[in-house]
């Protein structure tokens, strides 16, 4: 994906909003994908984005989450975490292809597909810029926050 441009899609998110990627073409932005809304590692890695949230933004640098959980379920996650940022919901897996995040993974002892927790930074031209996959999440959104400011921020 590095050096790509971002695919032209737009997901339906929290706020009662669409947000088209090409839209957001002007300013950096971050796509992190996530398994699923109110895990506990996904939700640490929420809470670590949410606590730096300000930081980003003062550098021009949009941040959303994206998993396969329903906007229903985003609302929730989103008012009870306090996240200042979008959820992005992909149930029918567009993004989660166009990014080539799912993979069968073992959840206790059987085999299942998910979502490969992955982050994605791209430029103000749409161009995907950074990826990390298979994240681990302690320290992630500081490293992405690091490469941001050194590469991407526009202020």
């Amino acid at each position: 994906m590095i050096g790509q441009p971002v695919p032209d899609l737009a997901l339906p998110a929290t706020g009662d909003q669409v947000i088209g990627f090409a839209e957001l073409r002007g300013a950096p932005f971050v796509l992190y994908f996530y398994p699923k809304d109110n895990t506990p590692g996904c939700t640490t890695e929420g809470q670590q984005f949410r606590d730096l949230h300000d930081r980003f933004a003062r550098l021009g640098c949009r941040v959303f989450g994206v998993s396969r959980d329903s906007i229903k379920s985003h609302e929730s996650f989103k008012a009870k975490m306090g996240f200042p940022f979008e959820l992005l919901s992909d149930q029918d897996e567009k993004a989660c292809a166009a990014f080539d995040v799912i993979r069968m993974k073992n959840m206790y002892g059987r085999q299942v597909r998910g979502i490969e927790r992955s982050t994605f930074a791209v430029d103000a031209a749409g161009i995907v810029r950074a990826q990390w996959r298979a994240v681990k999440v302690p320290g992630h959104a500081e490293q992405v926050l690091d490469f941001v400011k050194s590469q991407l921020g526009s202020k």
